[in-house]
């Protein structure tokens, strides 16, 4: 009877032991997995997962919004991602966040790219890994239409603003002495402004041209636009996990330039060809006039 109990207690020790095992050998295989997940290079991961993950806002006209008709997801970056997901060969999935949410989705890992009218900064560059300009865009300023007082943006010393807190345009606007006001959107930014909350704000022109050709009564105008265009790129997770993704998005932004997609959906969503530098701009305008006398 002491025999078979020593040899029951041992059997159920031997299938404990067995389990404890498996459970540990199959938690550092999961273990594993995560871990190359998190910290494989991110063009393997869209290459494993076959699609890349694009983030943006989805209200932002004409860079990224729901068309009124059909709710679909649309605008000039929107065809853009879809264009770089073509020539990498991979499927897309679009994750709409709000303006504020995007570098933290980006760094955490839950968006691939971010594709959403991004200006290049030097603060941007030393935190994460940007691409080459794929567009370029002038910064504007945009009062009520009965605004006698502000002119330019050296008159923004001591007014109120409105733009997303991370913005370039808030920066600008506090460089000049504003104060901004954090919103959640564009719309948001123009109600206030239309609504007389804040003074002015600040933003891109073909945001603003978009804006009044939906709104054509709206009461605002053009106060006056910034001398130098923003290069405009898209943003990936800093270090070397992004070192091989950021060479394909390159080669692809080159290749669209190249074959005129670029320059077509800009004349699509914005009226003109704005994916050339400002002095390549000027100087192939320059040519072409000498060339039409």
């Amino acid at each position: 009877m002491t025999q078979k109990r020593s040899n029951k207690k041992a059997s159920t020790r031997n299938i404990l032991i067995t389990a404890l095992v498996i459970a540990l050998i199959a938690g550092g295989l999961v273990f594993t997995i995560i871990y190359r997940k998190n910290n494989q290079p991110i063009l393997d991961k869209i290459r494993d997962d076959k699609k890349i993950v694009v983030a943006m806002e989805g209200t932002w006209l004409p860079w990224t919004y729901h068309d009124a008709a059909t709710g679909e997801l649309v605008g000039y970056d929107v065809e853009v991602a879809k264009a770089i997901a073509a020539k990498m060969g991979v499927g897309i999935e679009f994750q709409e966040c709000p303006w504020d949410s995007i570098f933290a989705g980006i760094e955490s890992g839950r968006y691939d790219i971010a594709v959403n009218g991004i200006d290049w900064t030097e603060e941007r560059s030393k935190s994460f890994t940007l691409s080459e300009p794929y567009v370029y865009s002038y910064p504007v300023l945009i009062v009520r239409s009965d605004e006698e007082e502000i002119k330019d943006f050296a008159d923004l010393k001591g007014k109120q603003t409105a733009n997303t807190v991370s913005s370039t345009y808030a920066a600008l606007a506090e460089s000049y002495g504003a104060t901004n006001q954090g919103v959640d959107d564009l719309n948001a930014t123009f109600q206030l402004l239309i609504d007389g909350r804040i003074n002015a704000t600040i933003n891109s022109r073909d945001t603003f041209v978009a804006f009044m050709d939906e709104n054509p009564n709206a009461p605002l105008k053009i106060a006056s636009q910034a001398t130098e265009a923003n290069p405009v790129v898209i943003a990936m997770i800093g270090g070397e996990r992004a070192e091989t993704l950021v060479v394909e998005i390159n080669k692809a932004i080159a290749a669209l330039r190249e074959d005129g997609t670029l320059a077509a959906l800009s004349v699509k969503y914005f009226g003109s060809d704005m994916t050339q530098a400002p002095a390549a701009a000027e100087t192939a305008q320059t040519q072409n006039g000498e060339a039409a006398e």
